[in-house]
């Protein structure tokens, strides 16, 4: 009788050992407040398996790294990246990008996807990630091989701050100024 449980307890061990494991999902409620997650530099993450410490880790690495699953790597307020389950898109380095219309109200997502998402400004996600360096796992930033975005960092921070999710903030004079340019230039295209 004993031998017949430990073969019994084995096997139920095994076959839940070999189960693939859980995707993790991402929903509206996945997205939130930019300064409810982790500042690094100019932008934000996040890990929505509580891998937040690896994710810094690999954020602030002089020589980048490849982001632990649940990763979420926000800019602005209205996209975002998410690192999926190994396996889930190789092209993608298993990242899935997302765009975001976000209010007082809280998150929807309006586009998620690989290659195909294209943001509010008419720039396609994956193209400008994928000229990321290899060590930098789709990531730009200033010294990664990207392309610039038209945004000063001025702008980026005046976008952060009007994070409608989040409690207001005062804005600097200089904050203000940069959301007039910003305006004036998405006028202009």
């Amino acid at each position: 009788m004993r031998n017949r449980f430990g073969l019994l307890f084995s096997a139920l061990m095994t076959a839940a050992l070999l189960q693939p494991a859980a995707a993790t999902e991402v929903t509206n409620e996945t997205f939130r407040c930019l300064n409810d997650m982790t500042p690094v530099r100019h932008f934000y993450v996040d890990n929505l398996l509580g891998n937040i410490a690896e994710t810094v880790a690999v954020a602030n690495s002089a020589n980048g790294g490849a982001y632990p699953e649940g990763a979420v790597v926000q800019l602005v307020p209205a996209e975002a990246m998410v690192k999926r389950e190994a396996g889930f898109n190789p092209a993608t380095n298993d990242w899935e990008f997302f765009e975001l219309n976000v209010s007082s109200e809280g998150t929807t997502i309006g586009k998620r996807g690989f290659a195909e998402v294209v943001n509010r400004f008419g720039g396609n996600c994956f193209a400008c990630h994928v000229q990321a360096e290899p060590q930098w796992d789709l990531i730009c930033d200033n010294n990664h091989g990207c392309e610039p975005i038209p945004l000063s960092r001025g702008m980026i921070s005046a976008i952060q701050k009007t994070d409608p999710r989040c409690e207001p903030t005062q804005l600097s004079d200089e904050d203000k100024a940069n959301l007039k340019a910003l305006q004036a230039a998405m006028a202009a295209n």
